[in-house]
C-alpha cells in the first residue's frame, strides 16, 4: 500500500478523478458477501438499505462513509457494511451525501442530519439507530451526535473507524507518523480541508466534532491503527468524550493500515476489527455493556 494507494493519492489531480478511482478500486478491497442486498430508499437524500443474512426488526445502523468529503459511496462500501451486517445481523443504512465537488460544507453534514431525521420519521426510535462512520464519515457521525444530543436525541451508540475529528489538524500525529501511514499522504490533507470546507471555520464543530459538546452520549466504540496520521484524533476524541461522563472504547490496532476495515476481504484484522463492531452494536442495542471504561492511550 506505501507504494500502490498512498502514491495514487498523493498525485490524483483532481476530486472527481480521487472519486472515480476509489469506486473502481473499492470491490477489489473488499467484495461484497454473497446474497448482499443494497436497495434504494425514497429518502429526501439518496439512502440505500443493505443488509446480508437475517436482521434484528427496527433496529438500524446509520453509516456515514468515507473518503474525504470527497470520494465514497453506498456501493463502494457493500463489501465492508455487508461484512459488518452479517456479524451483527443489522440492517445498514447508507446515504450518499452531498461531496465537496456537489455542495460545499455544510452540506453533508445537513444530509447526514436529513437521514437520521428520514429514519425517525419511517418508525425508528432513536434507541433504534446506532451512528457509524469511517474516516471522514466518523468524524460526521461524531459531529451528527452531538448535534443530536443537543436537540434531546441519544442513539443507541456510535461506532467510529478510524475518525477524522479534526479539521484545524492540530493532531501530533500527522506529523509523528507521517511516513508510518502507508495511505493517507499527510502533505495533502490541508488541501483537502481547504476545499471542503471553501472558507469556512475549521474549527465549526459539524466540521470538527472534538471541539463539540456532547450531553450525556452513548456508548462509543472508536477504532484506530497506532500508525495512522488521525491516530491523535481517535485518542483525543476518546477523552473528549470520556470527559463528559460518556462510556467510550479506543481500540488501538498495530501496524495496520487507516480503515483496515475495508479490506476485510482479505485482512485478518479487518474481520476481526468488524466482528469486534458487531458485538459492540448488539451490546448497545440490547441496553448494555459491561466492563466498558477508560479509553487506551
Amino acid at each position: 500500500m506505501r507504494y500502490g494507494m498512498k502514491p495514487v493519492l498523493q498525485c490524483t489531480s483532481s476530486p472527481e478523478l480521487a472519486r472515480k478511482s476509489f469506486e473502481l478500486a473499492a470491490p477489489l478491497f473488499c467484495p461484497a458477501l454473497p446474497f448482499t442486498r443494497l436497495l434504494r430508499r425514497p429518502a429526501p437524500v439518496p439512502l440505500y438499505l443493505l443488509s446480508a443474512g437475517r436482521t434484528r426488526n427496527r433496529q438500524i445502523i446509520l453509516f456515514l462513509h468515507g473518503g474525504a468529503y470527497l470520494a465514497g459511496s453506498a456501493r463502494a462500501y457493500q463489501g465492508m457494511l455487508s461484512r459488518l451486517s452479517f456479524a451483527a445481523g443489522v440492517e445498514i443504512a447508507v446515504p450518499d451525501y452531498r461531496l465537496l465537488q456537489e455542495a460545499p460544507f455544510p452540506a453533508a453534514f445537513e444530509d447526514a442530519r436529513a437521514a437520521w431525521r428520514y429514519l425517525r420519521c419511517t418508525g425508528y426510535g432513536a434507541d433504534g439507530i446506532l451512528l457509524a462512520g469511517d474516516s471522514a464519515g466518523g468524524g460526521l457521525a461524531l459531529a451528527l451526535l452531538a448535534g443530536l444530543l443537543a436537540e434531546g436525541e441519544r442513539p443507541a451508540g456510535l461506532i467510529a473507524l478510524s475518525p477524522w475529528c479534526d479539521l484545524t489538524l492540530s493532531g501530533a500525529s500527522i506529523k509523528v507518523n507521517r511516513f508510518r501511514d502507508v495511505i493517507i499522504p499527510a502533505g495533502r490533507m490541508k488541501e483537502a480541508v481547504d476545499q471542503y470546507l471553501a472558507g469556512a471555520d475549521p474549527a465549526d464543530v459539524r466540521a470538527s466534532p472534538l471541539f463539540a459538546e456532547f450531553a450525556n452520549p452513548p456508548p462509543v466504540l472508536i477504532q484506530a491503527g497506532d500508525t495512522e496520521v488521525l491516530l491523535s484524533d481517535a485518542q483525543r476524541m476518546a477523552r473528549r468524550l470520556e470527559e463528559t461522563g460518556g462510556a467510550v472504547r479506543l481500540s488501538l490496532w498495530p501496524d495496520v493500515p487507516h480503515v483496515w476495515q475495508f479490506m476485510a476481504g482479505h485482512l485478518p484484522e479487518g474481520q476481526a476489527a468488524l466482528d469486534e463492531a458487531a458485538a459492540f452494536a448488539i451490546s448497545a442495542f440490547d441496553g448494555g455493556l459491561p466492563g466498558w471504561g477508560q479509553p487506551e492511550t
